[in-house]
């Protein structure tokens, strides 16, 4: 029945999120008026909210699953090699079994892109 869980992530300044999920990650913009945005990249959709006294409080780190975690390093990589996370700039076996790397905005405000291993 669940279909898919949808995050807001509150910015200071909704141009701070678009910036990072639009210009640098590549989502697609389904929506937008002064305050919102709705974004989208293949299964994966997020509201950005420009809300100063939220985004105070609250910098999240999102997990982005993917069947492909190298094809997708690739496109980051060379997309917006000035958002990788110092910390996981490469991807890299995590000791909880997926495989990884991440994407860290100016707000601090993180993306990690993994992979599980195929279940057999």
């Amino acid at each position: 029945m669940f279909k898919n869980l949808i995050p807001k992530i509150f910015y200071d300044r909704l141009q701070d999120g678009l910036e990072f999920f639009v210009d640098g990650l590549g989502f697609d913009i389904l929506y937008q008026d002064a305050e919102m945005a709705v974004i989208a990249r293949d299964g994966a959709k997020a509201y950005i909210v420009q809300s100063p006294e939220c985004a105070a409080n609250d910098r999240p780190e999102l997990g982005i699953d993917t069947d492909d975690v190298d094809e997708v390093f690739k496109e980051m990589s060379a997309r917006s090699p000035h958002l990788m996370h110092p910390n996981s700039s490469t991807v890299s076996l995590k000791p909880w079994g997926a495989r990884e790397f991440a994407m860290l905005d100016k707000t601090t405000v993180c993306v990690n892109f993994r992979q599980w291993p195929a279940e057999g």
